[in-house]
């Protein structure tokens, strides 16, 4: 039963890791965090902009659902524990294929699920960059899951169907029986007496899962529940007024000052021609107001009310055309990671991707990217990029 929600869920939290590569889109200048991805990239396409809130979903998804699992994967390596040290380690070539990929299963959890926890908790640990490595481990543990699932999947289903489990979960303490001697030597020959029923197992563990859903949900939705987030670090309460919402990375800790966003800051605009503009001269051009969620790769989201300037005239001023037009916006920030990001020429011509000015009414706090920042549907948070020093505008490659 373990192993069956393990695959249902891990299934759901590799496919929307995937989709959260695919919305990174590597594939566009400075944007590629995995150099070398090779063959890993055969799926790749454009991320559309539609629906806004897609990526808050697919990424929530992907985060919650992780630590929901967190429970389930610690019962099932409880369960198979003694196992896992058997000697000698293999008795024949199947077994001995299925005990390697034991191995990269096992590990391949336990990374994923350790460098997953650490990242989401901005505990930056690793002596390596944790994009290409959470990747790379990725694809190693899918492949160790695939073989795993075809060799164990029909005895677990002929487990399953062996017993009826509404009775199971009738069945207290003492009723509690050993599991039958099996083929493959998975049941103890003489276990020692049963300290917990199995609806008692299941019981814990889902309850495990339950306070794990109530303590990193809220950092998806806005509101009070924003407070019951606590896995999460970014702040269940940031400031007050229309800038009281999420901050992953304050301008302090990107060296980022006022001196950089004051009166002497200007927008360098490149496209056909180079332009310099002040934050008086973007004010001055038409200015457009949408309620945009912005969702971040460590699961959090919030939808707040942004305005200003769109991509798209921006385009035109630097003498690109709009649906023709790829940008990539750099930050004044100077140091840790996505000083800059592109963005595709789909999302450049959507009329709701802003240079955005204002938030909730109020200029931006310079912790939230104050003089200007992007703000583009359905993109990941990073590529939001704050205190934006330079638009380059290019026409997409055909």
């Amino acid at each position: 039963m373990l192993g069956l929600v393990l695959l249902a869920g891990l299934t759901v939290v590799a496919l929307t890791g995937l989709l959260s590569y695919a919305a990174y889109d590597p594939r566009l200048p400075g944007n590629d965090t995995t150099p070398g991805k090779g063959l890993l990239g055969f799926y790749l396409f454009d991320w559309p902009t539609s629906p806004a809130w897609l990526y808050r979903v697919t990424q929530g998804a992907h985060v919650i659902l992780g630590l929901t699992l967190v429970p389930v994967l610690l019962a099932k390596l409880w369960s198979v524990i003694p196992k896992l040290f058997d000697w000698p380690p293999a008795r024949s070539l199947a077994q001995a294929v299925e005990r390697v990929s034991l191995l990269l299963l096992v590990g391949g959890a336990g990374f994923q699920f350790a460098t997953g926890i650490l990242n989401i908790q901005l505990f930056y640990v690793f002596p390596f960059s944790f994009y290409p490595a959470h990747l790379y481990g990725a694809w190693i543990f899918l492949a160790a899951l695939a073989v795993h699932v075809a060799v164990r999947l029909p005895a677990a289903i002929r487990a399953v169907r062996s017993r009826d489990p509404r009775r199971e979960l009738r069945t207290g303490l003492a009723g509690t029986r050993p599991e039958p001697p099996d083929p493959d030597g998975l049941v103890p020959v003489d276990p020692a007496p049963p300290t917990m029923s199995r609806r008692g197992l299941l019981a814990f563990v889902g309850g495990g899962s339950a306070l794990m859903i109530s303590l990193s949900a809220g950092q998806t939705l806005d509101g009070p529940l924003r407070r019951t987030a606590l896995l999460a670090p970014h702040g269940r309460e940031y400031g007050t007024g229309p800038n009281d919402f999420q901050v992953n990375k304050t301008a302090a800790s990107l060296g980022v000052t006022e001196a950089d966003t004051g009166d002497a800051w200007r927008l360098v605009l490149i496209g056909a021609g180079r332009a310099l503009l002040t934050r008086a001269d973007l004010l001055a051009l038409p200015l457009h107001t949408y309620a945009l969620p912005i969702a971040c790769v460590e699961g959090w989201s919030t939808e707040q009310v942004w305005t200003g300037v769109r991509l798209a005239d921006l385009a035109r001023l630097a003498g690109i055309p709009p649906g023709a037009a790829e940008v990539t916006a750099r930050s004044v920030q100077r140091v840790g990671y996505f000083g800059q990001a592109s963005l595709s020429a789909g999302q450049v011509s959507d009329p709701r991707s802003l240079l955005a000015l204002r938030v909730n009414g109020a200029d931006l706090s310079l912790d939230h990217g104050f003089p200007a920042r992007i703000i583009v549907p359905n993109a990941p948070g990073v590529h939001n990029t704050k205190w934006v020093r330079e638009l380059e505008f290019r026409r997409e490659p055909r």
